[in-house]
């Protein structure tokens, strides 16, 4: 009975896995299909409001209670903040002069980002060989994919500038999570449930003002946006807390090395969207360099 519950552990593990990374992939896909009739302030409060209503469902069915601690609601909305409001505008924004491919890549940088803001704002990790070298090989890679392929040339600098904002705002949302959230140790559906609501909240007026480009909506980008609210917000933080809970919190993190290559799959075969050598290839180099700067590869043996 012990060995049959492990495997149905590591089978719904390996399920939910691949669920999270190509949901998360194809975000980049339900974000330019949901811009042909919402502005990206549009598209972020409808990914975090559809997003909030599935995971209301989710606390509601489990019978679990929101903690009332203002203190708690301020961190769990700056993280709402870093995670949702501004890269759910950042990136809508850049898509709407950007591939959904290019978006995919510079995807791929959170985690170089994300130790970067580690050593620089929260110093909470030392300098190392691996780190250094991992960032530079990293931005090397953004290098290949930006200005050797002349995209940088053909792309607006403000729409580069958000997809590497966006990425920055997760960036600095791992470590204030390791410092302010994590430590409580509360339910994660609570916590989840908590923070995308207070983004949907935040991004409402906004919404009020400037959320529609057109009230001409296609069954296709209606369907985009629920996938990318339900999907992409709610239900894809279950599967995450799932895979953590199977698997460990460092083997369910790798699922960020997986969207980027879901982005250009999708984005080349459904968007029809132009795939030059230096995309892919640089692309990886993020991915190899991100690895190596989070200690997963080993360029130098420690003795």
């Amino acid at each position: 009975m012990s060995k049959a519950n492990e495997v149905s552990g590591s089978k719904g593990w390996i399920t939910s896995y691949l669920a999270l990374g190509i949901v998360w992939g194809a975000s980049f896909l339900f974000i330019e299909k949901s811009l042909t009739f919402l502005t990206p302030v549009g598209v972020a409060f409808f990914r975090c409001a559809l997003g909030a209503l599935a995971l209301w469902v989710v606390l509601l069915r489990r019978k679990m209670r929101i903690n009332r601690d203002y203190l708690l609601f301020l961190q769990l909305w700056v993280m709402g903040l870093l995670l949702n409001v501004f890269p759910g505008i950042l990136f809508a924004y850049a898509q709407e002069q950007v591939s959904s491919i290019l978006a995919g890549i510079m995807n791929a940088l959170t985690p170089i980002m994300s130790i970067l803001m580690i050593m620089i704002v929260f110093r909470s990790e030392r300098l190392s060989f691996e780190k250094v070298f991992g960032i530079i090989l990293g931005f090397f890679g953004v290098v290949i994919v930006l200005v050797v392929g002349q995209t940088i040339g053909q792309t607006s600098a403000s729409a580069i500038i958000a997809l590497l904002l966006a990425v920055l705002c997760y960036g600095a949302s791992y470590p204030f999570s390791s410092k302010y959230i994590i430590p409580r140790k509360l339910s994660p559906e609570i916590l989840a449930t908590t923070q995308v609501s207070l983004s949907a909240l935040t991004l409402f007026p906004f919404f009020l003002l400037n959320g529609f480009h057109s009230y001409e909506i296609s069954l296709e980008a209606l369907l985009s946006i629920l996938a990318l609210g339900v999907l992409g917000t709610g239900i894809a933080y279950i599967w995450n807390f799932r895979n953590v809970e199977l698997a460990g919190p460092s083997l369910a993190s790798t699922v960020t090395y997986i969207t980027p290559l879901v982005a250009v799959i999708l984005g080349f075969l459904l968007l029809g969207e132009p795939l030059t050598w230096n995309e892919p290839l640089g692309g990886l180099i993020v991915l190899i360099g991100s690895a190596i700067a989070q200690g997963r590869v080993r360029v130098v043996r420690r003795r």
